[in-house]
């Protein structure tokens, strides 16, 4: 958020307030004129929220079946969009919807880029490390995985040092090569990697039996969810013993 968008901001808030002692003082209040400041104050925090998300005015007019202009004019406060459409701009950008009726904007993390460039650099070398590590567990050389999935082995080598990231479609190939599934070179403990575990896990929910999805979601049920957590866990041997026993009380 540059420090314009952010004076013009503290600007219309504080005209807002004066708006307001002046009112008390019964003198004539300029309607017009506060809702003019309103739609200012509104433009700065989507135009805020959005450099914030990293969208352009372009992807929040697709989202919303409208023009860029339209998107331009609401973030100069020349025009100011519905509530539902508030609402899908919050989605989109990824902010509360009460973000849009404060007062307060966004803190612009200008080190963004730098991040998004540090993580893809470490998650190359990571997945290379992990190539590299399943491809001697299964003995195999540089030279065998090149033959079988016609690659050179100086590309190869480049991948397991992460100095070049590996494209889907040759990792989808080589990962059948160490008998690896992708999930297997997937990050599982940064932010990313659990939010990303998260959507996996509630897709494989909505894929349940709504009966299964309803018994799981009542927290009266969690008692039962811990037992068949405790007895999936344990050894076959333990729980072929455990099985007998509840047979010899039934009989």
């Amino acid at each position: 958020m540059s420090e314009g968008w952010g004076n013009v901001s503290a600007l219309a808030a504080a005209r807002l307030g004066k708006k307001g002692k002046e009112d008390k003082a019964d003198k004539p209040f300029d309607f017009a004129e506060s809702y003019r400041l309103r739609a200012k104050m509104l433009g700065v925090l989507i135009h805020d929220a959005r450099m914030k998300a990293a969208r352009t005015q372009e992807d929040c007019a697709r989202l919303l079946r409208v023009e860029p202009s339209v998107i331009a004019a609401w973030e100069y406060g020349d025009d100011a969009p519905s509530l539902p459409q508030l609402e899908l701009l919050a989605y989109y950008l990824d902010v509360p919807i009460s973000h849009f009726w404060g007062q307060n904007t966004l803190t612009h993390d200008s080190h963004r880029d730098d991040a998004q460039s540090e993580y893809l650099s470490l998650r190359n070398r990571m997945v290379g490390a992990l190539l590299r590590q399943a491809r001697e567990e299964r003995n195999l050389s540089l030279e065998d995985v090149a033959a079988a999935s016609h690659l050179e082995v100086t590309l190869l080598q480049q991948y397991e040092m992460g100095e070049l990231p590996i494209p889907m479609h040759e990792l989808t190939v080589i990962s059948g090569l160490v008998q690896r599934n992708l999930g297997y070179f997937l990050e599982s403990t940064s932010y990313i990697g659990t939010l990303l575990q998260i959507r996996e896990d509630w897709k494989q929910f909505n894929e349940l039996s709504e009966e299964v999805r309803r018994f799981a979601a009542n927290p009266l049920n969690l008692g039962f969810i811990e037992i068949a957590m405790l007895f999936g866990n344990m050894p076959a041997e333990k729980l072929r013993k455990v099985a007998e026993g509840l047979l010899q009380i039934s009989m």
